[in-house]
């Protein structure tokens, strides 16, 4: 006899407003118990002492968080200017301090070397792994660590406002891999001065905004409340760049068995127009996902079947 699986078939997004001093896994384990959810993961780790946007995804929408790695992030931090830490946040250590205080105009103006592709090098406390080992684990234990540098996209950056002389507040739209931490002490740097990032907020994941959030503890009151769904996200919400395709009832039931499908010859020209490089279409019926699916030589080939009742 299969043995049961514990909790609800529970699927879709949840935009959390995550708390500070709350990590991730914390965060996407509070929301499984609240809705009782099989399932449970997030996309993109937010730090501790970071808040906003955290996408949680239960169920079947665990399928789909790998596409949201790649979606634009944004951000809106303070710098702290005077002091660095060994973590580059308020969190950490002091490890040197400066009596340089940047002016707006040169904030502003040294920001731009920033955008493009850069290289990075990681903070010591981050979760890269060295030797199988995540680096922070490393640092805490006092290893001296030389990471290497990685290639990331900051699309933009301006300072948002300078609200006194030891203060700044930049906001930034970069794509995965980057640590607003390591962009600080780079700043900094460039700048001739220390610093550390005092308050670090995500306010927009791709699809995801603050628009769309919900704080924890509201959640969990409306969970409690019997309500739950009305903060559930479609699963497709992950997907708002892939071109989409209704499919009849026999193609469906063909997806979702793992077979492909003949396209019309009008389709795959529709289709060819929306196609990004990945060649990615989300098949639908009656209105519900499918199967994320590969065009290729006027068939689509399923990669990702979901089963949503």
């Amino acid at each position: 006899m299969p043995r049961r699986r514990k909790g609800e078939a529970v699927s879709g997004w949840i935009c959390l407003d995550k708390p500070s001093d709350l990590g991730s896994t914390q965060a996407v384990g509070r929301v499984r118990r609240a809705f009782n959810a099989r399932k449970a993961g997030h996309a993109g780790t937010l730090d501790p002492l970071a808040t906003g946007i955290l996408p949680i995804a239960l169920g079947e929408a665990t399928k789909t968080v790998s596409f949201l790695m790649e979606a634009r992030k944004t951000y809106r931090f303070t710098i702290a200017w005077g002091v660095e830490t060994a973590s580059f946040d308020r969190e950490g250590a002091v490890t040197a301090t400066s009596d340089a205080r940047p002016a707006a105009a040169a904030v502003g103006e040294a920001l731009k070397a920033f955008v493009g592709e850069i290289d990075q090098v990681p903070p010591a406390f981050s979760a890269v792994k060295v030797g199988g080992a995540r680096a922070y684990d490393l640092a805490r234990e006092g290893v001296a660590l030389d990471l290497a540098a990685r290639k990331i996209v900051i699309h933009d950056a301006r300072l948002v406002e300078a609200p006194d002389a030891d203060h700044a507040i930049v906001e930034i739209t970069c794509g995965k891999g980057t640590y607003v931490r390591a962009l600080v002490r780079d700043l900094a740097a460039s700048l001739g001065a220390r610093a550390h990032v005092s308050a670090l907020r995500r306010t927009r994941v791709g699809p995801f905004t603050e628009a769309r959030a919900i704080a924890l503890e509201s959640l969990e009151a409306l969970c409690h409340r019997g309500g739950p769904l009305e903060a559930l996200l479609p699963v497709e919400t992950a997907l708002d760049d892939i071109p989409e395709l209704a499919v009849t009832t026999e193609d469906a039931f063909r997806l979702t068995q793992g077979r492909s499908i003949v396209l019309l010859p009008r389709q795959v020209e529709t289709l060819k127009a929306r196609l990004s490089a990945s060649r990615m279409v989300s098949a639908r019926h009656e209105r519900k996902i499918v199967a994320l699916c590969e065009m290729r030589a006027g068939r689509l080939n399923p990669t990702r079947v979901f089963h949503l009742t």
